[in-house]
């Protein structure tokens, strides 16, 4: 168990990362459920909140913001000027926002909170089991104190990357925010092929999920470079070798690098 972080800590929308962070942050004992306030438009998703983890609820946005010292925003990017309104000069300067919003940088969080010390991040869905992957980085008003206290919260949920240039936040976003679909999609058709070729379907999708699984593992814990752990696979004139050429063929590689650029340049235009 950890240490217990001081104060009072609020979330900005319950969806499935804000369910997802509340859940870490108590089960590392960052925070007891009674320092937990929830926020939400819906009264039926915080009353099932409330009877699963004890914590606080309120669907008014400047009521999360009394006395907490910690609130992170977790709305959907179309939802946050809605919350700014609500919240506009209520946000105390000794208090430290958290925005996970995709696509929303320092410059509008600080001015529509006006509000200065502000930590944005980007994490990714795998935060619900423990294994997300949170680029983050703060304002200069964010103190040293503060800012390991943001990283003990994006840690409780999986691993944390601080990055001095905000230009990197986007960047997450189109690599491991959206990456998880990139990677569920190519999952998904493995299984299709695996069933294809007379697997039957929670067969194939075993198969292929402890292939990908430990293929993962087998990457980080060698840290070798992906195509020598691909060469230590293909036999000259093997079946792998057959495989691959229609890969290649087909344009994996090139489809990859499309699709992330793709996901950039939309996480660009959200932001302006």
């Amino acid at each position: 168990m950890s240490e217990h972080l001081d104060g009072r800590f609020s979330i900005i929308g319950a969806g499935v990362m804000g369910e997802a962070i509340t859940s870490a942050v108590l089960e590392h004992g960052l925070y007891e459920p009674a320092q937990v306030c929830l926020c939400d438009v819906s009264e039926e998703r915080l009353r099932y909140l409330r009877e699963r983890f004890g914590v606080h609820i309120t669907s008014d946005p400047a009521r999360a913001l009394e006395g907490c010292r910690t609130v992170l925003l977790a709305v959907k990017p179309q939802d946050f000027p809605a919350v700014a309104d609500a919240t506009s000069g209520m946000v105390l300067p000794e208090q430290l926002v958290i925005s996970i919003i995709a696509g929303v940088d320092l410059r509008t969080l600080r001015e529509e909170l006006g509000h200065r010390a502000v930590v944005r991040v980007m994490p990714n869905t795998p935060a619900q089991v423990g294994h997300g992957l949170s680029v983050w980085t703060a304002t200069s008003e964010v103190t040293p104190e503060r800012r390991e206290q943001a990283r003990r919260i994006l840690a409780a949920f999986g691993r944390e990357v601080f990055v001095p240039d905000e230009r990197h936040i986007d960047i997450a976003t189109a690599v491991s925010g959206s990456g998880p679909a990139f990677v569920f999609l190519f999952i998904e058709a493995f299984i299709d092929a695996a069933v294809h070729i007379g697997l039957k379907r929670q067969e194939a999708q075993d198969m292929v999920l402890q292939t990908v699984l430990g293929s993962v593992h087998l990457a980080r814990a060698t840290g070798r470079h992906p195509a020598e752990l691909r060469n230590m696979v293909t036999s000259p004139g093997g079946t792998t070798t057959e495989g691959l050429l229609v890969l290649e063929r087909a344009g994996l590689r090139a489809a990859m690098m499309e699709a992330v650029l793709a996901a950039f340049e939309k996480t660009q235009a959200l932001g302006s």
